[in-house]
């Protein structure tokens, strides 16, 4: 495949998605996640550069549905597989989760959550892991999702001082609410990286295992934000861990690098950093991106197909790509008429 049809796929992909975190940056040093035009190029015969960030297939409109909560999809996305290398960050210090752009209509809380490997998360079975939540952030004053826009589209979470050291799986995750007034109608976006916590204490809490994070009709899966108050919204799954971060952390916590005059994060010349928000306030501190991603030998191979609705075969020829395009040109034309439509 030609690198110009490749670059086409790449933004067919991302555009197909709502939002991925594409990159983070851990006690001020930046690594880029999972891409989503790394399936494509392993498609194609081609090794895409390893991440800490997870593989996973969410090709589609990119979320897990309540129907999918006793399923492994759960855990770290569509038919994921546990990343060949690992970020870091010292006990007590800050993890910035950087999203693609994400859509303002689709309000919902920001979690995070800390599952403790044996050994290398490389190793990793996503079914057999247990996970603590150590962030969560649901409506105070306003949606925790749209804090996170306002914020350069990056979600600040304190890592707690009394983990013990160790390599983590980081499962970082919004739920989108714009369609969970009915049942089935939550959208869930998990997003899992490998980030080993140095120093820090010696708590080893005992977690929940993905699929029983969840159910279909919890008070904040089975919810409306169009009801009314929002203020009185449960953000869902575990009780936080008692040194975690609460709430708002989307704009509270300080960067190690902090920039006070301006709004937009940089990065390296091969790591972006999260597109601005128009409505991030001027006087928002934001991270600086200070090194490039580690690159690592391999990555996983793609096994399964990907997720139904919008998503591309994976064979295709440039006529039916074509067509496809315009299919969710089509598609994203109709959805914009409708304020707050599912699917959008």
């Amino acid at each position: 495949m030609s690198s110009t049809l490749l670059k086409l796929v790449a933004l067919a992909a991302t555009a197909a998605a709502h939002g991925t975190v594409t990159g983070i940056v851990a006690d001020g040093t930046y690594t880029k996640g999972f891409d989503l035009q790394y399936y494509y190029m392993i498609q194609n015969g081609q090794t895409p550069p390893a991440t800490p960030g997870w593989y996973a297939e969410n090709l589609d409109n990119g979320f897990v549905s309540p129907d999918a909560y006793t399923t492994s999809d759960i855990v770290c996305h569509k038919n994921s597989k546990a990343a060949t290398s690992s970020a870091s960050v010292k006990a007590g210090g800050s993890v910035d989760f950087q999203w693609s752009a994400w859509p303002e209509s689709h309000v919902g809380p920001m979690i995070t959550y800390v599952a403790k490997c044996d050994a290398d998360c490389a190793d990793a079975d996503k079914t057999a892991l247990k996970w603590v939540k150590i962030d969560e952030a649901g409506y105070t004053d306003d949606w925790a999702s749209n804090k996170m826009i306002a914020n350069n589209n990056t979600w600040s979470v304190t890592v707690p001082s009394t983990l013990a050291a160790g390599n983590y799986v980081f499962r970082h995750e919004t739920i989108a609410l714009h369609g969970a007034g009915s049942e089935n109608g939550a959208q869930n976006y998990p997003q899992c990286l490998n980030i080993e916590i140095t120093g820090g204490g010696s708590d080893s809490p005992e977690g929940t295992l993905g699929t029983a994070l969840y159910t279909p009709t919890d008070a904040g899966i089975l919810y409306s934000p169009y009801s009314g108050d929002n203020t009185g919204y449960k953000v869902p799954g575990p009780a936080l861990y008692g040194s975690g971060s609460d709430s708002g952390s989307g704009n509270s916590t300080t960067p190690a690098t902090p920039v006070s005059s301006s709004p937009a994060a940089s990065a390296s010349a091969s790591a972006p950093a999260a597109s601005a928000s128009a409505s991030a306030p001027a006087s928002s501190t934001v991270p600086v991106a200070t090194a490039t991603p580690t690159v690592a030998d391999v990555a996983p191979s793609a096994t399964a197909t990907a997720g139904a609705g919008s998503g591309l075969a994976k064979t295709f020829t440039v006529s039916t790509f074509i067509q496809w395009l315009e299919e969710q040109s089509a598609s994203a034309a109709k959805a914009k008429a409708r304020r707050h439509a599912r699917d959008f």
